[in-house]
């Protein structure tokens, strides 16, 4: 049977268009619907503005920290507007890149929604259109929880949309997102509250990495409110208050603008017609194989709205397996073990690898860990007592490095190297064989005993 395309693919974020310019390289015939801008989430609402406010928040520290080099005080004073415009800009630009990068790869940009009608056939826009094979990446949303007064919050996708900076606001979650956020208001001048349901925030992650980034927080001046037992919103008429529970009683904190809601995620998979072509999903997510193969034998599914680790580089890397396998030639499987990630926080975490609980869970006892907690030299002369935690999980039988995990300043770029040896398999004995590159924090990986 003849088809339309070889390819179509519902989304233009990450994903998608890595699938989609990976197959047309390959000689498939590929379209791509996506109603919004194209780069999805990452792009727009997550990964790159949220990054670019990250360093915007840290200027006002930096100035400060020059004084103890021998510099003269700095008075400056955060333009809001101008910040939110620059960032506007910079992803408009980025939307131009992907877009050129499609038209460069003769890939067909819808700008439309898509929908099933059958397992061959979508509604995209006002044309019908038939596809060999069928590719949702659709991502995910924020969601807002069953909170009283949940209405007068925001999430995370309007931060990037305030017209005005708050003075005060209240962050609901213990996630990175949510933690990213305070670090990022907090450090632009924003009074911030945090509350938490548990006792530490980033459930999931290493318990030590997760004391280390708490404690820091609340170094820098972010209140953190944990064990909350029960939350509600209500509209004042200079913003609005959170009314939280806890063990210790009740309190209320008022924000003079708005309380952010960001907690969790969930995927974009309704009004897809996924019901006409009888795609399994578990809560909304689309369930796949290792070969992103839905149980429809030609509708595939990578990124966010599915089933598996919810990172852009992951469906990045998905879509490409998927399009090496059907397109060209190299049948390959998207490989998720030791996949190095990062918490933009300030501090800056980042980890690859097993936590020291995954490790006693798997392993038992047949574990050494190794720490490192200092003060780097940056800090001596400011004065300031910001440390840096690094932590290396050893399983004793073979020596090799099951996680490894920091939190200190430039964590992602220090971790990114160590996933390529944890990846390889590295021992603690090529480890410490590795000479060190002093002074550095970095070399503290390679010193440890």
């Amino acid at each position: 049977m003849s088809y339309d395309f070889d390819l179509f693919v519902i989304g233009g974020g990450s994903g998608g268009i890595a699938t989609a310019r990976r197959a047309a390289e390959y000689g498939a015939k590929v379209g791509v619907a996506e109603y919004s801008r194209l780069g999805g989430t990452c792009v727009n609402r997550g990964c790159i503005p949220k990054k670019l406010m990250v360093y915007a928040s840290h200027f006002p520290e930096l100035f400060t920290d020059a004084e103890g080099y021998g510099w003269s005080a700095v008075k400056s004073q955060l333009d809001w507007p101008k910040m939110i415009a620059g960032i506007d800009n910079e992803l408009l630009r980025l939307n131009g890149i992907y877009q050129t990068m499609l038209d460069k790869s003769k890939v067909e940009v819808f700008p439309v929604r898509a929908k099933f009608i059958d397992n061959h056939t979508l509604q995209v826009g006002e044309r019908t259109i038939t596809a060999d094979k069928i590719l949702i990446a659709v991502g995910g949303h924020p969601v807002r929880p069953d909170i009283p007064g949940i209405e007068h919050a925001i999430v995370s996708d309007d931060m990037f949309y305030l017209p005005t900076q708050p003075k005060k606001m209240v962050i609901l979650g213990a996630g990175y997102i949510g933690c990213e956020f305070a670090c990022i208001m907090n450090g632009l001048g924003t009074e911030v509250t945090q509350i938490i349901r548990s006792e530490l925030i980033l459930r999931s992650f290493d318990r030590d990495l997760r004391s280390a980034v708490q404690d820091g927080m609340i170094h820098h001046g972010i209140k953190i409110i944990n064990n909350s037992i029960d939350i509600s919103i209500a509209k004042t008429d200079n913003g609005v208050s959170v009314t939280v529970t806890t063990k210790d009683g009740q309190q209320t904190i008022l924000a003079d603008a708005v309380s952010l809601a960001a907690l969790g995620r969930e995927p974009n998979t309704a009004d897809l017609g996924l019901e006409n072509v009888d795609v399994k999903t578990h809560n909304g997510a689309i369930l796949v194989d290792t070969n992103s193969r839905t149980n429809v034998e030609n509708i595939y599914s990578v990124g966010d709205c599915t089933d598996n680790i919810q990172l852009t580089p992951v469906a990045v890397n998905e879509g490409r397996a998927f399009a090496d396998t059907m397109f060209g030639n190299k049948p390959r499987t998207m490989n998720y073990g030791d996949i190095p990630t990062a918490i933009f926080t300030t501090p800056e975490a980042a980890t690859v690898g097993l936590t020291e609980e995954e490790a006693q869970e798997m392993y038992g006892d047949n574990i050494k860990v190794y720490r490192s907690n200092f003060r780097p030299m940056y800090y001596v002369l400011p004065n300031k007592q910001d440390r840096t935690l690094m932590k290396l999980v050893v399983d004793t039988h073979t020596d090799r490095i099951l996680g490894a995990h920091m939190v200190g300043d430039h964590a992602a770029e220090i971790i990114q190297g160590v996933a390529i040896a944890v990846k390889m398999g590295a021992t603690k004995a090529d480890f410490d064989a590795t000479v060190g590159i002093h002074p550095s924090s970095a070399e503290e990986f390679v010193t440890m005993r």
